[in-house]
């Protein structure tokens, strides 16, 4: 679990970055539940990611960063280390995989950073080893980095403070950073809520890991929901998520997309695959009843596939 006080103190290093982001209510009577949305896709970046990203930079040895920063990312994490190592004068280099979408990577050369783009298998290893050949620069983990979650956790001190009695927080799982910060926060303040981490049916390692009661790898092919689902856990992060998180939720992609288009009609909200996720799992009834919090985290998505889902297609 990340220390509450490591989440606090992430809290006033990234203040002046990451903006505190609404918590507004559904309009969705067909529900049995009470939902309400957490706004991370409003961020500067359109994405948590911010969050994580500002507190592992700013809080590096001193003279880390002096090289520039590297990490490994689908586009909303790179823009995220791109966004603060601008900010602090230092260059970003992120690996990416060769199915980023390119709103997302042109959102990172626009922020200054530069992208090497590479096949599924070698961005994995790259996450797994935190190095690149020939790349130098202080290495972001968007995952295992503790600074990181912690910074994530920023989001639970403002779920406590919004919203009493809150019984499910539904969050996307990538990697498992956001959920591990997310619910550390809330087994300090408000042990009783419930948290779910919300998957992919083109990619979900962590449901498939809960029902062998150990890490397991999974078929993955890639899909509009490209911030999250993946072929499998990162050790390391099994045995923080675990004690902490109280189920998985799988959705399909017709689950999804019908989420993209409902958050658009209904709240006017853009949300990318990763981001709709919360919110398929809790119209699908599948996740809890009560109060459920969905996070919304991102709305980076391309033009072309949101056209697609919206006109009522599948995008390819």
């Amino acid at each position: 679990m990340i220390p509450l006080a490591a989440i606090e103190a992430a809290r006033e290093r990234i203040a002046d970055v990451a903006i505190r982001t609404p918590l507004v209510r559904l309009n969705a009577p067909e529900s049995q539940a009470e939902i309400w949305l957490k706004l991370e896709c409003l961020q500067p970046i359109g994405s948590f990611k911010i969050r994580g990203a500002a507190n592992a930079i700013r809080s590096a040895p001193p003279g880390a960063i002096a090289g520039g920063v590297l990490t490994t990312s689908a586009g909303n994490m790179a823009q995220g280390v791109a966004w603060i190592a601008r900010e602090e004068g230092v260059p970003a280099t992120v690996v990416a995989p060769d199915h980023a979408p390119q709103t997302k990577l042109d959102a990172i050369a626009r922020l200054g950073g530069t992208v090497i783009k590479v096949p599924f298998e070698t961005w994995w290893e790259t996450m797994e080893n935190g190095e690149y050949p020939g790349v130098d620069g202080y290495f972001v983990h968007p995952v295992l980095d503790d600074a990181v979650m912690a910074g994530n956790g920023t989001i639970g001190l403002e779920l406590v403070e919004d919203l009493d009695e809150i019984d499910t927080v539904l969050v996307p799982w990538g990697g498992g950073g956001l959920t591990t910060g997310i619910a550390s926060a809330l087994a300090a303040l408000s042990p009783a809520t419930k948290v779910l981490a919300c998957e992919p049916e083109t990619g979900a390692p962590f449901a498939a890991s809960l029902a062998e009661g150990k890490p397991v790898g999974v078929d993955y092919r890639a899909s509009f929901v490209d911030g999250a689902g993946g072929k499998a856990l990162l050790p390391a992060m099994w045995e923080k998520a675990r004690p902490l998180v109280s189920g998985g939720v799988t959705l399909t992609l017709e689950e999804t997309a019908g989420a993209i288009r409902l958050l658009a009609d209904r709240a006017s909200v853009v949300a990318e695959g990763a981001g709709a996720l919360s919110v398929a799992a809790a119209l699908s009834g599948r996740a809890d009843t009560g109060r459920i919090v969905c996070i919304v985290s991102g709305g980076n998505i391309d033009a072309t596939r949101l056209a697609a889902i919206l006109g009522g297609h599948m995008p390819g």
